[in-house]
């Protein structure tokens, strides 16, 4: 969704059509042998319907925690190509690194505690847009 928005953004702006497309991480992640039986991942298709070799890509993701889902992200992409350049943006960068992931773009930095959750909420989906933060796992309300 948030990637969806910001290529016709970027569109307007440049007036130009960019790619656009979407990965499955599922099993680049470094939890999927560590996981419980029965915790399997669900698994989608990618959609990268174009020539990655010599482009800038733009990952896009809603809350940066850990870093190791844009690590999974960069594994899986490099097997569709060799863009030229990778750029990292976020809705929200929570912090906590765990690997040496920096975001090009950021719309919010918003410190948190490690154990307390960041809940995205969009309006294609939930028909609202918002972020809250919610203690452990309780949901927002």
């Amino acid at each position: 969704m948030l990637g969806e928005r910001l290529h016709a953004l970027v569109g307007e702006l440049t007036g130009s059509e960019v790619p656009l497309g979407d990965l499955d991480i599922s099993f680049y992640r470094d939890d999927v042998n560590t996981r419980s039986p029965g915790a399997e991942p669900v698994v989608h298709a990618s959609h990268l319907d174009f020539d990655l070799d010599g482009r800038t890509v733009v990952l896009v993701d809603d809350v940066l925690f850990t870093g190791r889902t844009v690590r999974a992200a960069v594994d899986a992409l490099f097997d569709y190509g060799r863009p030229e350049r990778v750029q990292l943006a976020v809705l929200v960068d929570r912090g906590h690194r765990e690997l040496p992931i920096r975001p090009d773009y950021v719309g919010k930095n918003l410190p948190t505690a490690r154990e307390e959750r960041v809940y995205v909420r969009v309006e294609e989906l939930d028909d609202v847009d918002e972020v809250a933060i919610a203690a452990g796992v309780e949901a927002p309300r």
